[in-house]
């Protein structure tokens, strides 16, 4: 039985099972270590223990390998892909909390004009009275819009130059 804490982070496998699976020699496994290319976690007897990623991560490096990249370009590919993955993470993580702000502020600055120019502020959800108010701006709807609407066919502002 798979226990619920296991994930792809796991490490499970020994370095000749490592090996095995990801076609490489175990001593390959341990020069990739020493070079930081691949760490795997190690037990209290100080052994290696790879994870699902790590055989992954491997198999990758080799591929990168057979098309001609040296260790060190493989190394550098391999932390830039780790930085792109924090950052979409991070972008992720503020979009959220955009939304959430947006939701909480939804109706604040929304306000209309009386039937002699005076302003009126609204509460969400309220509507103008129809006795010659009218809404004159919301700008949280225009944001809305603009940033949860699927994308426009027709391309960018920078194609349409």
């Amino acid at each position: 039985m798979v226990s619920p804490d296991m994930d792809e982070n796991t490490p499970l496998f020994a370095i000749a099972t490592a090996a095995e699976l990801s076609g490489l020699h175990p001593q390959t496994l341990r020069q990739y270590d020493k070079l930081g290319l691949v760490s795997p976690t190690r037990t209290a007897g100080r052994t290696r223990r790879y994870s699902m990623r790590d055989v992954v991560a491997l198999r990758e490096i080799q591929t990168l390998s057979n098309e001609g990249l040296n260790l060190e370009g493989i190394k550098r590919i391999l932390e830039l892909q780790r930085e792109v993955g924090d950052l979409t993470a991070r972008v992720r993580e503020l979009e959220s909390a955009l939304a959430d702000e947006v939701l909480k502020r939804q109706g604040r600055r929304v306000f209309a004009a009386g039937a002699e120019g005076e302003v009126i502020p609204l509460r969400a959800g309220e509507r103008a009275q129809r006795g010659g108010q009218m809404v004159v701006w919301n700008p949280l709807w225009r944001m809305w819009n603009e940033w949860f609407s699927p994308p426009r066919s027709g391309g960018t502002e920078v194609e349409k130059r």
